[in-house]
């Protein structure tokens, strides 16, 4: 068998299998509400898919290939918060999958990948920076496989190709639909539907869309807002067929980024999402621009200060010189007096 469970192995039995031609996969997807029909689970079930999906294709087009897939950690950030869900601060989420990274490279793995099901933008980043940071410590190739695709998804990139994999055009309303889905909908429920259909509740066919306009989204919670049920877009259409369609499509762009970082064709931050780029997403930026602004703040403080004390110290030299004026006055007073 060339795929392994990493917690069914011995560590003589882990340590035969050949470095250069082994792929570790963590899976890191954090436990979410996705509404009133669904577990909130859905994002560790995405990201073990698109794990065992990956390992499948690798031994399959690799001859003396292994895959060892590692127990799927249920941490993440950037998530909404209501009663089943477990988040973390984005700063554990990156240094969690650094230390587990790190173990596999100190072992001799040479590659290592990372998948999820989760598409929060600091949850994907801290994917993204520990990735880069084993990499550059170890000398190793670790990839999140998953954060390119996640956008992709969402912003509706892969819409043509979904169209090519299920044979037909989506309608004008199916366009709009899917624009409008994010969490817990049309493509998650579906997702679902064909994953683990017994833990989808009955109910889901009667939901109705919960829309959300680009500002209402900038709130955090804002699908748990104003009587919101903690899903945004149209879990009503959703269909097996399209999740199949859709993941296979999905399935596809991953693996021309797997294949390219197994060959050394390409590098393992061609993956990333742009939220990558962006400061505001990064780890590091909060504790930064609140260092920044403490040093800011105490700058400002020391100048008023400095300023008072200049202030005071112009008062306390012109009361001086009226005291000293009128001092010269009381005695030029006194001589005239005299005469």
């Amino acid at each position: 068998m060339s795929i392994h469970l990493l917690e069914e192995l011995s560590s003589p039995a882990l340590d035969a299998l050949p470095r250069d031609r082994t792929v570790i996969i963590l899976t890191a997807s954090p436990l979410e509400t996705h509404g009133p029909h669904l577990p909130v689970g859905v994002d560790a079930f995405t990201g073990r898919y698109f794990a065992q999906a990956i390992a499948e294709r690798i031994v399959a087009e690799r001859e003396g290939w292994h895959v060892v897939l590692a127990p799927t950690l249920h941490l993440g950030t950037f998530a909404f918060e209501t009663v089943g869900t477990v988040t973390m601060r984005q700063r554990v989420v990156r240094d969690l999958l650094v230390d587990y990274g790190d173990a596999m490279a100190r072992a001799g793995f040479r590659h290592i990948l990372v998948s999820n099901g989760h598409g929060g933008p600091g949850h994907l980043v801290a994917l993204e920076e520990a990735s880069a940071i084993v990499s550059r410590r170890r000398g190793v190739a670790m990839a999140s496989v998953t954060g390119y695709l996640a956008w992709g998804l969402l912003s509706g990139r892969y819409v043509a190709k979904f169209e090519a994999a299920l044979g037909r055009a989506l309608t004008e309303e199916e366009r709009v639909a899917f624009s409008e889905d994010a969490h817990g909908g049309w493509w998650e429920t579906s997702v679902m539907l064909l994953l683990r259909p017994d833990l989808v509740g009955e109910g889901w066919r009667d939901l109705p869309p919960a829309r959300y306009s680009k500002p209402q989204r900038l709130v955090p919670n804002y699908p748990l807002r104003s009587g919101g049920q903690g899903y945004v877009g149209h879990p009503a259409l959703a269909d097996p067929a399209f999740a199949k369609a859709t993941l296979t499509v999905l399935m596809e762009e991953a693996m021309e980024l797997v294949r390219g970082v197994l060959d050394r064709r390409l590098p393992p931050s061609r993956g990333r999402s742009p939220f990558f780029a962006l400061p505001i997403f990064r780890t590091n930026f909060w504790p930064v621009a609140a260092g920044i602004g403490a040093v800011a703040v105490a700058y400002l403080l020391s100048r008023l200060r400095t300023q008072e004390a200049t202030h005071e110290s112009l008062r306390v030299d012109r009361d001086r010189g009226r005291q000293d004026q009128a001092g010269e006055e009381d005695a030029h007073q006194g001589e005239e007096r005299a005469r």
